[in-house]
């Protein structure tokens, strides 16, 4: 256990209380645990975030560091997240705030609108849909505690009725069609399905303390876990990404990377275990990366690696040996582009 001196001695009161709570167990009456709830207001990752909230409780366009996004409610959903990832939920004043204020900007139908302005405008222009437009609030709000609130509820109703027949979300309804799935978005075994947006909606799903157990999750995983690929580069991206050490960009390519601690870290909230044959290879993927002090290192930024580590050894510890889970889905190559056969 050569990683836990080297994750208690890290200098965010964050990360110590949550190796405590997550790793050790420790109970929320436990003296260290209460002392670090109280010293983790100052913790620069939360103090800085809570100092450009607005009086309105949203994050603007422009304020939290590294987001490109230009719709206050997209930037608000990523301030949320992060807070939730924290520990921090809905009884702390700054995420109740942000959170009516995403609710505030909810449809009569449950979902949020298409953003209006992004990197992305020319890549979504005609869509009229895209389920990426309420998965990312919803997860930000999940996070927070609000998965059973009646508000969120109904944006999981509409999250779910935009699910094709295979069981994967497609890239969205344009003109009234399914919208174009690029290479690097594809699902091994679904002809219309979007990973990205698929990734984006099991995130949701898997957040809800009833649905996380669901058919719609457990098809929507099995999917995902259709893409055998190994990047060893793009591990714990996902975190890293949250705790604000990657930058936020993207719309349709928010989930375009593919982070096997994301994969790992949905299979034992679902409820995949390592009788599955692809789960059991993942974890002894994720074993042979772990360096010789017990720590996975975000190569790209060394200073996400203590964050990486902690959630993959919750993901490792959490993840069952055997359980109810079955999987439907035939173990095929996977290519993004697969090369076309000519004709002449």
């Amino acid at each position: 256990m050569t990683w836990a001196p080297l994750l208690l001695a890290d200098p965010s009161p964050c990360l110590r209380m949550l190796v405590l709570r997550e790793l050790f167990h420790r109970p929320e009456d436990d003296p260290e645990v209460r002392e670090l709830a109280v010293l983790r207001e100052e913790d620069p990752l939360i103090a800085d975030l809570l100092a450009l909230q607005a009086p309105d409780g949203s994050w603007k366009a422009g304020s939290l560091p590294g987001s490109t996004s230009l719709e206050a409610f997209h930037v608000t959903s990523q301030a949320l997240a992060r807070l939730g990832y924290l520990g921090c939920g809905p009884h702390h004043p700054a995420v109740e705030r942000g959170a009516e204020y995403l609710f505030s900007q909810q449809q009569e139908d449950g979902a949020w609108p298409l953003p209006q302005a992004s990197e992305e405008k020319e890549e979504r222009e005609g869509y009229s849909m895209i389920p990426l437009q309420t998965a990312l609030p919803l997860k930000a709000l999940a996070l927070c505690g609000y998965a059973t609130d009646p508000r969120a509820e109904r944006a999981y109703e509409w999250l779910l009725a935009q699910r094709l027949p295979d069981g994967a979300w497609p890239t969205g309804i344009a003109s009234g069609n399914y919208g174009g799935v690029a290479g690097y978005r594809r699902l091994a075994h679904s002809r219309w399905g979007c990973r990205s947006n698929t990734t984006g909606a099991l995130l949701c799903l898997a957040l809800h303390p009833e649905r996380r157990s669901g058919a719609e999750a457990r098809r929507a995983l099995d999917l995902l876990l259709g893409r055998e690929t190994r990047e060893r580069h793009t591990l714990g991206f996902e975190v890293a990404r949250l705790m604000g050490a990657e930058p936020t960009r993207g719309f349709l390519t928010y989930y375009a990377r593919f982070d096997l601690a994301l994969i790992l870290d949905l299979c034992w909230r679902v409820g995949a275990a390592q009788d599955d044959a692809r789960v059991a290879e993942l974890v002894e993927f994720m074993r042979e990366a772990q360096g010789p002090y017990g720590l996975w290192e975000y190569t790209p930024r060394p200073q996400a690696s203590r964050w990486v580590t902690f959630d993959l050894l919750r993901s490792l510890i959490r993840l069952d040996t055997a359980g109810d889970w079955l999987s439907m889905e035939p173990r095929t190559p996977f290519q993004g582009y697969p090369r076309r056969v000519r004709r002449f």
